[in-house]
């Protein structure tokens, strides 16, 4: 059921899948454990936590509960601010796999670029070199932090999560994470609870077209920008629903709309905020 979901390319020869179930903000046990079996029910196999979440053992309860094998999940967590240096990030990373109950992760991240992220990315690059990570990757990575990092490491990072939705386009950094070869991932594909993107006009003008949701419509967006996206639901029908974006699609005049429509509206909206 999940083979739909495609299987995104990485530099380094391995893959990520293009959906995925994000948890963050979601802190209730069974919260959790719901949404990552519903996730796994409908065939997602990709979960993205963080240390940061404290929820990384739920997580791994759920997906030892699923029953699935390891080989066929993606597991992303990430190294928090307050840890940076050789030494600390390993000790951090092995108390992330730990609460997941793993032997390997994924991919992990450095959560954010606070000071000192070049002495834990190398503690990273030997993790990734001992099969310890199967890929490694920054989160919130700026073009002029990730080209720092770049100059002084060995390997290139290969996913940068940032925050893209229709209000947050990303367009320049998207062009320079392709040009590098760097995997553009979303986080708050949906614009989260600040702009509420599934309630615009545009969105469900679309969704109406189409027959799907506004939500449906947007991550549809995504996808045909070949990013990869991590939405998170605590509530079944969208988990599933949030899945179901693959057999159907945008078409060029859709995607531009998208596009134009949502900078203006992006434009307007900061210029509001100006005026106060």
């Amino acid at each position: 059921m999940h083979n739909d979901i495609p299987q995104i390319p990485l530099a380094n020869g391995q893959t990520i899948p293009q959906l995925g179930l994000g948890v963050f903000q979601v802190d209730n046990e069974n919260d959790i454990k719901n949404s990552v079996k519903w996730a796994l029910a409908a065939g997602y196999r990709h979960i993205d936590t963080a240390a940061y979440y404290g929820n990384e053992q739920w997580v791994g309860e759920a997906i030892r509960e699923s029953g699935l094998d390891r080989k066929d999940l993606f597991v992303t967590s990430k190294l928090w601010n307050s840890v940076r240096g050789y030494d600390e990030t390993k000790q951090a990373f092995q108390a992330s796999l730990d609460k997941l109950g793993l032997d390997y992760l994924d991919l992990y991240l450095i959560h954010w670029p606070a000071p000192g992220y070049v002495d834990s990315w190398k503690a990273m690059e030997d993790l990734y070199r001992d099969g310890k990570i199967k890929n490694i990757g920054v989160s919130n990575f700026e073009q002029n932090q990730l080209e720092d990092l770049m100059s002084k490491t060995e390997i290139k990072p290969e996913v940068d999560q940032i925050e893209t939705h229709p209000y947050f386009q990303q367009t320049e950094m998207h062009a320079y994470l392709e040009s590098q070869g760097i995997q553009h991932e979303s986080w708050s594909p949906l614009g989260g609870g600040k702009n509420n993107a599934v309630n615009d006009p545009l969105f469900k003008k679309l969704a109406a077209a189409h027959n799907v949701t506004p939500a449906q419509v947007i991550l549809r967006w995504h996808v045909q920008r070949e990013e990869v996206v991590i939405p998170k639901s605590i509530h079944e029908d969208r988990v599933k629903a949030n899945r179901n974006i693959f057999a159907w699609g945008l078409d060029e005049d859709e995607m531009e709309l998208s596009l134009n429509w949502t900078r203006a509206n992006e434009s307007a909206q900061a210029h509001k905020m100006l005026l106060g």
